[in-house]
This record gives structure tokens, C-alpha cells and sequence, in this order.
């Protein structure tokens, strides 16, 4: 087995996890080492300006349907059980490990030592092995990177195993296909097989530190922050499509992350090291930030169209997929703090696309709603996205992303609480979604109205503006703000049928009742009350 190394490196071998007769391994390499194996090993191309363009096959996205969590008795009675935390045997897991380790035999592996958490007090070291360089480009982008001192010592607490080329037989594995994420808490071990979409690995480690904080008292958050002129912290909320990474990159605030990070004792520091950005239809004038980094060497861009010839960018193509991704180090965005920490959040933001066009662009959220906005985790798909999907489809995802939550929604929802009231956080929930109607009908809320929206609320502008009351949905929504037409600030009045608009705003609220009879008995007498009243 031969090694290769810029310089020294972590003194915990391989052969701990279980992998040995392999033919390289490739550890810690810096980003144009990285390039080269990658090109040398045909995983991509490189792009004009130099971003590496790849491609991650079958699969464009994450595989929810064959994560498993590995049913143990250190973590049993702390797991949320159910479709989102499916269980899995650790005979099972063990077996399937063995013979990930016997088909790495012979092979070349890439080796990633790095830090998840800004924080020291509260950082987590995880290792990343990888079959393919580019995934191994990938995690030195996506998490921090110890300095070659911290790397003499550094132990991992975290492993991820990511191998694209082994398959399990789900036959046999008991697995639902042939591709599977197991995560097991008890061995701090993660099985990645059958899948190139490298956003497995950083989702898998985001997991754990959902699992680990809460015993300490740090909330993990699947959100976006920044920092003002003044040293005021936002927190963006949102599911994907909403606006969370386009919203956070503003050029007049400093971003801490873009996805996920922890709120402690201290304030809200950033898990990674970078940025994943959707790119699909990503234009200059709309985010200049993110639309440099795609022009920057050190780049990977997943399944992004490109002229073969010129090498030059596509944009706009989506034949691939709607989630053409970049994935960069955070140092690529100018304004960005390179500590990644900030202080106690003043304003607390939930993103929602409301595609039934009925949510307010804006509105003041009292702290039980806050907390009823967090558990249910509402946005909405629109026609077209899925098969079958022919009017807007809601979604509701526990504390904004239930996929990566390993305990109870109310674990989260409990600390959030806390931290809400004892830093007296202001919340607002805004709509990015329709306005003057549903999807079809009216109109996508524009992006520079948003973002005027929410800076006069970060800035303290709608704080003494009068509020009209919404009766459906019993949120306080501003009259007036500045460089928004006033027209839009209440929903019923854009719509040409207010008649409609009752209906469907009702139909919704209806929709958050159902979805939040399953978090009830878990719920105090307030927050149960704090939801929208489809008899209104």
C-alpha cells in the first residue's frame, strides 16, 4: 500500500475502520492535487475559468428512501423512530461493512481529516473517505480544515465511508434498493454505497451533529446566518427553493454559512467551510456573490450544463436536473467571516415559497408562533416538479428539515424556545413564493422586494409600522415598507377573486392543522393555539 501526503498526517491508521491491502491512499491532498487525480482519472472536466464540472450519474440528488439508522441500545431511546429514522440491524450493518472494506481491497481511497463545528468548544473531528477524488474535493470545500499542526494529533470522533462503486443487494441487506446510507451512532460511523451525489457525505455528517448537540445543550439548525454592520446576527430557516443561501449572501452583511449551524452558550457558529449553492438559472444582476464563485478555480459544479468544446458554462440547462449544485469553499464569497461565528441572533427568518399564493410576503411572528413555524416547516412544491403533480403540493419538513433531524422535532423545538425567549429574538415569516394568486395564476414574488423586505425588518425599519391582523393565519403583517408597494404586504387584497382567495387560504390553513395533529401531545397549550384557524 503506498501513501501519498503534502505532510503529516493524522497518527489514527486505516486500519481502524477496517480497511487494509488497499492500493493508495491519497491523504489530505490540497485542492490542485485533487484536480489533477480527478482529471487523470476521467471523474470531470474543467471549465472555462477553471470551476471542475462533474457528473453524479443515476442520482441528482439525496436518496431519503435508503437512509437507515442502525438500531443499538446507546441510541434507541433517543432516535425519532419512524419514516425519516428507519432502523436497522447492527448484525446487518456489520456484515455489510466487511464486504465494503473487502471491495476497497486493491484500490486507491482519498483521505479527509477536517473539522465539523467553527466553534473549539463544540467542533467535532470527522474523517471522509472517499473512492473518487472529486468527492474528496468536495468535503475539503464543504468543512473546515485543520492547520498541518492539528493534524499531527488529530483523532476522529466521526467517520464517513463513501463508496459510489459498491452496491448492497436489498434482497439480501435488507435495504430498500441498492443504494444505502447507514449511519450508526454507537460505532460514530457512516456507510455510504451505490450513490455518486456527494451531498450524501455532508447531510450524513450534518446528522450526527443533530444527534450530539442537544446532549449538550446546542441547538443544530438547517439554516442560513450573516452578521450586520453592527454585529447583529440573522438566521435564515427554510427548505430548499426557498431563498435560505440567496437570501444570506448579501453583500451589505457579512455571512456566516449558508446551511447549517449550532446556537450555543456563545452564539451561532457555522458547521461547514463552505457553500452548496443551487445554480439553476443563476444570473450576475440576481446574486452576484454565488455567480463569481462559479467562474473560481477550486469550484465543483454537479451536473451543470457546458460547451464540451469552449469549456464554457450553461446556466440555464436543466436537462439533467433542476438541482445543478456549486460547491466552494466559504472564502470564495468576499463578505464572508473566516472564523464562522457570530453573535446571539437578533432576527430569527422562516423562509416559506408559498405556491398557493396566500401567505403574507411578510409578517411578525409572536414567539409561540415562532414556534409553531418550526415544527411545522411549510413550503410548497409547485406543478411540474414531481410526475403527477398538477396544482401546488404542500410540504411540511419538522424544524425545516426533518430529513437530517435524528431526534424528536421537539428536542429542537424545545431548545429553540429557550433561546428564542432568553435573547429576546425577534421572528418573522416570509413568503418567497405567489402573490396575486396560486401558482399558474399570479406572479413569483420579486427577488429585490424580498430582499428589501427583509432588510428593513434586520434593520429595524418595521418596528413602528402599523400591523394589520391576519384572521386565517393570526400573523401581524405590516402596512407599509420601504421600497415595497404596499399593494403586495396583504395577500387577499392582490388577489383579483377575494372570494378565491378565502378558500384557498383556508384550505391551507386546514393543511397545517392535519400535519400538526402529529407534534400536538408533544406541544405546549400555546403553541398548539399559535397555528392558523380555517374557520376564521
Amino acid at each position: 500500500m503506498q501513501e501519498f501526503s503534502p505532510h503529516r498526517h493524522s497518527p489514527v491508521g486505516l486500519e481502524r475502520h477496517g480497511l487494509s491491502n488497499l492500493k493508495g491512499v491519497y491523504w489530505n491532498l490540497p485542492t490542485p492535487a485533487l484536480y489533477e487525480e480527478a482529471l487523470k482519472r476521467d471523474e470531470g472536466i474543467m471549465s472555462h475559468l477553471g470551476p471542475l464540472v462533474v457528473r453524479t450519474g443515476q442520482f441528482t440528488g439525496r436518496s431519503p428512501n435508503d437512509k437507515f439508522v442502525v438500531d443499538e441500545p446507546s441510541s434507541h431511546d433517543h432516535v425519532w423512530w419512524g419514516k425519516v429514522n428507519r432502523p436497522y440491524s447492527p448484525e446487518r450493518f456489520d456484515e455489510l461493512r466487511r464486504r465494503m472494506a473487502s471491495y476497497l481491497q486493491g484500490k486507491d481511497v482519498f483521505v479527509r481529516d477536517c473539522w465539523c463545528g467553527a466553534d473549539p468548544a463544540y467542533r467535532m473531528p470527522v474523517r471522509l473517505i472517499t473512492q473518487y477524488a472529486w468527492h474528496s474535493l468536495f468535503v475539503h470545500n464543504m468543512f473546515i480544515q485543520p492547520t498541518a499542526e492539528e493534524l499531527v494529533s488529530l483523532e476522529p470522533e466521526f467517520v464517513v465511508i463513501d463508496c459510489p462503486g459498491f452496491h448492497a443487494f436489498p434482497e439480501h441487506d435488507h435495504t430498500n434498493s441498492d443504494v444505502f446510507i447507514l449511519v450508526n451512532f454507537a460505532e460514530r460511523l457512516v456507510l455510504i454505497g451505490g450513490t455518486e451525489y456527494a451531498g450524501e457525505m455532508k447531510k450524513s455528517v450534518f446528522t450526527a451533529m443533530n444527534y450530539l448537540l442537544p446532549f449538550r445543550e446546542v441547538m443544530p439548525m438547517h439554516c442560513s446566518a450573516n452578521i450586520g454592520p453592527d454585529g447583529d446576527v440573522a438566521v435564515f430557516f427554510g427548505l430548499s427553493g426557498t431563498g435560505k443561501t440567496t437570501l444570506s449572501a448579501d453583500p451589505k452583511r457579512t455571512l456566516i454559512g449558508d446551511d447549517e449551524h449550532g446556537w450555543s452558550d456563545s452564539g451561532v457558529f457555522n458547521f461547514e467551510g463552505g457553500c452548496y449553492a443551487k445554480v439553476i438559472r443563476l444570473s450576475r444582476e440576481g446574486e452576484p456573490e454565488i455567480y463569481e464563485t462559479t467562474r473560481r478555480f477550486g469550484t465543483i459544479l454537479e451536473n451543470v450544463g457546458i460547451n464540451t468544446g469552449t469549456r464554457r458554462l450553461d446556466l440555464d440547462d436543466a436537462t439533467l436536473t433542476e438541482n445543478t449544485r456549486a460547491a466552494y469553499p466559504i472564502s470564495h464569497i468576499p463578505n464572508a467571516t473566516r472564523d464562522g461565528r457570530g453573535g446571539h441572533p437578533r432576527n430569527i427568518v422562516f423562509l416559506t415559497a408559498d405556491a398557493f399564493g396566500v401567505l403574507p410576503p411578510i409578517s411578525r411572528l409572536t414567539p409561540a408562533q415562532a414556534m409553531y413555524h418550526f415544527i411545522s416547516g411549510y413550503t410548497a412544491k409547485v406543478a411540474g416538479t414531481e410526475r403527477g403533480v398538477t396544482e401546488p403540493k404542500a410540504t411540511f419538513s419538522a424544524c425545516f428539515g426533518a430529513p437530517f433531524m435524528a431526534q424528536h422535532p421537539s428536542v429542537y423545538a424545545e431548545l429553540l424556545g429557550k433561546k428564542i425567549a432568553q435573547h429576546n429574538v425577534q421572528c418573522w415569516l416570509v413568503n418567497t413564493g405567489w402573490t396575486g394568486g396560486a401558482y399558474g395564476a399570479g406572479s413569483r414574488m420579486k427577488l429585490a422586494h424580498t430582499r428589501a423586505m427583509v432588510n428593513a425588518a434586520l434593520n429595524g425599519e418595521l418596528n413602528d409600522v402599523e400591523y394589520v391582523h391576519d384572521p386565517i393565519f393570526g400573523v401581524e403583517m405590516p402596512t407599509t415598507c420601504p421600497n415595497v408597494p404596499s399593494a403586495i404586504l396583504q395577500p387577499r387584497n392582490t388577489w383579483a377573486d377575494q372570494e378565491a382567495y378565502d378558500a384557498q387560504a383556508r384550505q391551507l390553513a386546514s393543511m397545517f392543522v392535519e400535519n400538526f395533529a402529529a407534534y400536538a401531545d408533544q406541544s405546549s397549550d400555546a403553541v398548539k393555539a399559535a397555528g392558523p384557524n380555517p374557520n376564521a
